[in-house]
C-alpha cells in the first residue's frame, strides 16, 4: 500500500466531459484525460483492503491494488505490465466498461469510490505513448491453426493469446474491419476506432491473420473451415434484436438500434452505407429501451441534428441511490444518467409503446400508455408523442441461428444460445468451441474479454494437452 491515509486526505476527482454545446458538433471523444500526477494522487487512495472487493466487480480478475499502488510510485511501466497480465485491450474497458469494479470499491460505501476506471486508461494510454506495447511474437510455433468466427472483443483476446503461445490463428469477420460491436455499434464520442486499429496492428505482428468480408455459412462453408483448422472457436456475438410487435411496426422510419448505429460509425470511417440511409437530422426521435445502447442512439441523434429525443422505458424510474447494506458490492440499480441523455434527452420510465402510427407508409406518432409496478395499463394514462424516428433499443436476445450455427447444428441453451460450459468452452461438435455473447447472450466487452482468454485457455489444453495461458 502506498500512501496509507491517502483515501482521508485527498478526495476524490474524475476525468471531466467537454461541454455539451461543443462536444454534440463531432463525433471525436470528449472525455478531458488527467494530468499524471493527479491520476497518481488518485491513485494513492486505494485502501489495499485485506479482501479486495474491487476484484468482486472484475471480470477479468484486474489485480486492482497491485496496479493503482504502482502508479502512485510513479512506475507506470510495471503498472502496465501487470494490467496487461489480465486485460489484453485496457483501453476498450477504460473507455466504455461500466466499471462494476468501482461500484465493489470499499470506499463505495461512502460514494466516493477510487477512480478506477480513469486510472486504468490512463496507465494504457500513456504506455501506447511510451512505446511499451511491443508485438509478443512467439519464440516457438506449436503447428496447430486455429479459426476463430467473429472479430469481436471476445474474439480477439482469444486470438491475441492463441498467437503468443505459438498457434497459427486465422480471424475470420464478415465486416470489412475487426471491432464487432465496439466498431460497429460503440459511436466513436465514446471510443475512437483507431484504438481497435492499433490493436489489430499488434496482433498480426504477433501473426494472427485476418480474413474480412467472410460469413461463414455464406461466403464460406463450416465444412471448409473445420477441414482446415485444428479448432474452431465461434465468437459471433449476440446479434438477434429484441422486436417491438405492435400494430405499425412496417412503417417506414421504426428501426432497430443496430440499423441505425453502424451506418453513422461507417460514415465517419469512410466506408460505403448501404442501403438507406438512416438520419436523425431535424427529426423528432423516439428511442424505445433505456440502456447503453438507447444512450448510444441518443447521442447519435443530437449529432445528427435531431429537433429532439425522447427515451421511452418500460420499468420503473430507479432509486437516485441503493441501500448499502443490502447490495454492496453487487452492482446496484439506481437512477444513472449517461454523458448523452445529458444532452438534452427527455426520459419517461413506466411506458408502454401501444402502437405506432403514420401518414403514407411513414411514422408520425406513437400512442403511450403509462404502467404499474404490475407492467399493467393505467386506465386513463394513455398519451401520444410525436415521431419521425423510432429507434429500438431494447437489447438482443440470442445470435443469429441462420447461416453458421444452423450448418454447425449445434446445441443451444435455454435461451437460444451456444450451449458451452465456462471449463472448456466446448460446444457439442467436435473440435468447436464458443465464447462471448453468442454462449452467455448479451453482455459487456469485459465479460467478452473474459472469456476470449478463458477459451483461448481451454483450445490450447485441448490442442497441447497442457497450457501456460493464464485462466
Amino acid at each position: 500500500m502506498g500512501k496509507v491515509t491517502g483515501f482521508i486526505e485527498i478526495p476524490r476527482q474524475d476525468r471531466m466531459y467537454k461541454p455539451a454545446g461543443d462536444r454534440v458538433r463531432h463525433f471525436r471523444e470528449f472525455v478531458i484525460p488527467m494530468e499524471d500526477r493527479d491520476v497518481e494522487r488518485q491513485a494513492a487512495r486505494c485502501m489495499d483492503c485485506g479482501i479486495p472487493y474491487c476484484h468482486n466487480g472484475c471480470p477479468v480478475n484486474n489485480q486492482i491494488p497491485d496496479w493503482n499502488d504502482l502508479v502512485y510510485q510513479h512506475d507506470w511501466k510495471a503498472a502496465s505490465q501487470n494490467l496487461h497480465s489480465t486485460n489484453n485491450f485496457p483501453e476498450f474497458t477504460g473507455r466504455v466498461c461500466p466499471a462494476p469494479c468501482e461500484t465493489s470499491c470499499t470506499l463505495n460505501l461512502d460514494d466516493v469510490p477510487v477512480t478506477i476506471k480513469t486510472i486504468e486508461c490512463a496507465i494504457v494510454d500513456k504506455a501506447w505513448e511510451q512505446g511499451w506495447l511491443e508485438p509478443k511474437v512467439a519464440a516457438k510455433k506449436t503447428g496447430k491453426k486455429i479459426a476463430i468466427a467473429g472479430a469481436g472483443p471476445a474474439g480477439l483476446a482469444a486470438a491475441q493469446q492463441l498467437a503468443r503461445t505459438g498457434h497459427d490463428v486465422h480471424v475470420f469477420e464478415k465486416n470489412a474491419k475487426a471491432g464487432g460491436l465496439l466498431r460497429y455499434g460503440i459511436p466513436d464520442f465514446k471510443m475512437e476506432k483507431h484504438l481497435i486499429d492499433r490493436r489489430v496492428e499488434q496482433m498480426e505482428a504477433e501473426g494472427v491473420t485476418f480474413h474480412y468480408n467472410v460469413t461463414i455459412g455464406d461466403t464460406m462453408s463450416t465444412a471448409e473451415l473445420e477441414a482446415n483448422h485444428d479448432a474452431v472457436l465461434l465468437t459471433g456475438g449476440s446479434e438477434h434484436p429484441r422486436d417491438l410487435p405492435v400494430p405499425g411496426r412496417d412503417l417506414q422510419g421504426v428501426h432497430f438500434a443496430m440499423e441505425f448505429l453502424p451506418q453513422q460509425n461507417r460514415r465517419v470511417a469512410g466506408e460505403q452505407v448501404t442501403p438507406e440511409p438512416i438520419l436523425a437530422n431535424s427529426k423528432h426521435v423516439i428511442v424505445i429501451g433505456g440502456g447503453d445502447t438507447g444512450s448510444d442512439c441518443i447521442g447519435t441523434s443530437f449529432r445528427q441534428g435531431a429537433l429532439s429525443v425522447t427515451q421511452l422505458e418500460i420499468m420503473p424510474a430507479p432509486p437516485e441511490k441503493e441501500d448499502k447494506e443490502m447490495v454492496w458490492p453487487n452492482w446496484p440499480l439506481i437512477m444513472r444518467t449517461s454523458s448523452s441523455q445529458a444532452e438534452g434527452a427527455d426520459r419517461a420510465f413506466s411506458v408502454l409503446t401501444q402502437s405506432i402510427e403514420g401518414e403514407d407508409g411513414q411514422v408520425t406518432h406513437i400512442n403511450c400508455v403509462e404502467v404499474d409496478d404490475k407492467m399493467q395499463p393505467v386506465e386513463g394514462s394513455e398519451f401520444e408523442l410525436k415521431a419521425d424516428l423510432v429507434l429500438l433499443a431494447m437489447g438482443f436476445v440470442h445470435p443469429r441461428h441462420e447461416g453458421m450455427l444452423e450448418d454447425f447444428g449445434l446445441d443451444l441453451d435455454g435461451r437460444g444460445n451456444v450451449a458451452a460450459d465456462t471449463l472448456a468452452y466446448k460446444t457439442t461438435r467436435e473440435n468447436v468451441f464458443s465464447a462471448g455473447d453468442m454462449r452467455r447472450g448479451q453482455s459487456l466487452v469485459v465479460w467478452a474479454i473474459r472469456e476470449g482468454r478463458q477459451a483461448a485457455h481451454a483450445i490450447d489444453t485441448h490442442l497441447m494437452g497442457s497450457t501456460t495461458l493464464p485462466r
